[in-house]
């Protein structure tokens, strides 16, 4: 049973500051004083019930510069209050995974009433910033002294001090020493080890610990494809009838990897409690707006927009305009195909060296502008998504991870397809494959890590926290520098470049046997810049709690059936399989078809016979929500039992 919140004194005089708010220098003081009024008054009453006070310097000084930033933080008791309300799930003493809540706080594991460490920072952290997201205006019409800024009951307040620029950025602080720490185990040492993803996810939160998990899962996973690819390429470079068998293993590896992840995640996230977090009520997000209406759901008001004009800028604008997208970028492919007609004309007439090396020429050019146009096409999706104005984050991302999908899937592999199954020339092929692989992940690494570190350290003089990680820094120092550090914006273009990479290995690996050792070499790499610029390129991200990968699953999967039909039509395509059908190609189309179907058909069987969770968790699972069954039964029958005392007492006095 929840605790009533009127029962507790959450003030604590001195706190460790734990969230950073920066609001826009030129605030007015009646703002400053009504927001933090707010975030410290009582929950009854309304507030976050939280602890905030200015940033000021080490000597007490307040300096006009630095009296928009501001320092919150919480008392133990708050948050763990906190943890309650957010359905954090802790270790328990018997070793089982249970939601917190503070009545039966002793009976977790580690607990104790001075054990400020029970909850990590990154949980602390996303209790806070969840406190002040469900900050809400009560009475109030506008946001004092912004007449503009308007409000109505329900408002979140921090949305709408974001949207109209009052509110600059909400951020939560590093910790030095920890991160020194993480640091020193993470990418600190040269050795080969596995990540480690339990400290990272106590720093980072579930969200990023799990891809961390998925990058270092899906590198191990590449390693057989990558030895047996070395042999076919050094034995069987130029014999394209040995694909067959190394095709064939690619439709049984692309599948048994992805149900097996689907396992290792269960394992991770039970272990971490987030595979037992109930699904939170979803609120608008930030950027939805419309009339103000009443939701039905909740009750509250909030804005209403009509989902008929929704689905009109969809299917008459969005849609149409993705659509001419993809008509440029198969235009800019059969340029390509020119350009490679050139290069290799140019090559019979000359046959130099030099002419050599300008066959790859067209190749590197258009890897170079696919990045490109990936990358105008984002911003340009994510203009579209947000002004569909869905209402939902989870509806804005999965509008939005769609529409980059198909345009980078089309992009990265339309010419690969058109070399292979139109003008049949799997040299060229070869060539294209290692070309586009190679460049897109060169030019990856420069601009997500290298690229964003050497221009932090230009950025202020070198004034940057990565350059004096290792020095003491005072509080006032340390949050100056890490609100001038760049905003990590998620995991998405990690993930799609991790897409795109197994699109490659799985699609038309078998011409080009090396693409998992690139790939291999390349998320090696990944991962230590992956590292590099969580710990010192960017400010710290919130935790987001999370049970899986989401929607990239499913992204995952469905590259792995395309590439079942993609590698038994190169199988078909192979000169020892047309072979066997000198006279009737009829009849070799309708075998590769069966045969298609048939490992399809396998491959469903696979994933249905592979359990998502191991047979230990499911028992957890069920034990768990038997117990859960067997409480609300209890909790029920005492209070039918308090009700017929109730009546039996009341006829007695009536008598």
């Amino acid at each position: 049973m929840k605790e009533s919140w009127s029962a507790f004194d959450t003030f604590e005089p001195h706190f460790r500051p734990l969230v950073v708010i920066e609001l826009a220098k030129d605030t007015k003081e009646e703002t400053k004083e009504w927001l933090t009024q707010r975030i410290v008054e009582k929950k009854k009453n309304g507030g976050a019930q939280l602890l905030v006070k200015p940033l000021i310097k080490e000597d007490g000084e307040r300096t006009d510069g630095n009296q928009h930033l501001y320092l919150v933080g919480a008392s133990h008791l708050r948050l763990l209050l906190g943890a309650e309300t957010v359905g954090l799930v802790k270790e328990c003493n018997d070793n089982s995974m249970r939601t917190f809540t503070y009545s039966s706080r002793k009976t977790f594991k580690d607990f104790a009433e001075n054990n400020h460490d029970f909850l990590t920072m990154a949980e602390r952290q996303y209790i806070i910033k969840h406190e002040l997201e469900n900050l809400r205006a009560k009475d109030e019409k506008m946001i004092p002294g912004y007449p503009q800024a308007k409000l109505y009951p329900g408002k979140s307040i921090m949305r709408r001090l974001l949207t109209s620029g009052i509110l600059v950025q909400i951020f939560p602080l590093h910790d030095a020493e920890e991160l020194k720490k993480l640091r020193y185990t993470w990418y600190g040492q040269v050795k080969i080890s596995y990540q480690p993803l339990d400290e990272i996810r106590c720093y980072f939160g579930e969200t990023i610990a799990l891809y961390f998990g998925f990058l270092e899962y899906f590198t191990f996973a590449l390693v057989p494809m990558a030895l047996i690819g070395i042999p076919y390429y050094v034995f069987a470079w130029e014999d394209y009838d040995k694909y067959v068998m190394f095709a064939s293993f690619n439709l049984l590896w692309s599948t048994v990897i992805l149900e097996v992840w689907k396992r290792c995640c269960a394992i991770m996230t039970y272990r971490w409690g987030t595979l037992l977090m109930k699904r939170q009520f979803e609120e608008p997000r930030p950027g939805f707006h419309g009339v103000l209406g009443i939701n039905p759901v909740t009750g509250r008001e909030e804005p209403v927009y009509s989902s008929i004009k929704r689905q009109i800028r969809i299917y008459l604008v969005s849609l149409p305009f993705v659509c001419l997208c993809l008509y440029f970028s198969l235009y800019v492919m059969m340029i390509y195909f020119e350009l490679e007609t050139w290069a290799l004309d140019y090559h019979e007439e000359n046959e130099s060296n030099f002419s050599n090396l300008m066959l790859f020429v067209p190749s590197i050019i258009y890897a170079v502008v696919i990045e490109m146009m990936n990358r105008i096409y984002r911003y340009a999706a994510e203009f579209l998504t947000s002004w569909e104005n869905h209402r939902l984050e989870s509806s804005h991302q999965n509008h939005l991870i769609l529409k980059v999908l198909v345009f980078n899937f089309l992009n990265c592999f339309a010419s690969l397809f058109y070399i292979a199954f139109v003008l049949f020339d799997m040299k060229l092929l070869r060539q294209s494959l290692a070309t586009l692989l190679i460049t897109s992940q060169i030019l990856n690494q420069f601009v997500e890590a290298l690229l964003p570190y050497w221009l932090q350290k230009r950025h202020h003089k070198k004034k940057m926290y990565s350059v004096k990680a290792d020095t003491d820094l005072s509080l006032f120092e340390q949050v100056n520098l890490e609100k001038e550090m760049g905003t990590y914006l998620g995991t998405f273009d990690d993930y799609l470049e991790l897409f795109l990479q197994f699109g490659y290995v799985s699609l038309f690996s078998c011409v080009y046997p090396l693409a998992a050792v690139f790939a291999v070499l390349n998320n090696i790499t990944e991962l230590y810049s992956d590292a590099l610029k969580m710990c010192r390129v960017f400010k710290r991200p919130f935790s987001e709690p999370t049970a899986n990968i989401g929607v990239w699953q499913l992204a995952f999967e469905t590259m792995s059936v395309i590439s079942v039909v993609t590698n038994c039509a190169l199988i078909g395509l192979s000169p020892q399989v047309n072979a066997l059908f000198p006279e009737s190609k009829t009849d070799l189309i309708l075998i590769v078809v069966l045969v298609e179907h048939i490992l399809l058909a396998l491959k469903f069987v696979m994933a249905f016979l592979i359990p998502d969770k191991p047979r230990n968790i499911q028992i957890k699972l069920a034990k768990l929500e038997f117990e859960s069954l067997e409480a609300l039964k209890q909790q029920q029958m005492k209070l039918a039992t308090e009700s017929l005392k109730e009546e039996t007492h009341g006829e007695k006095k009536m008598n």
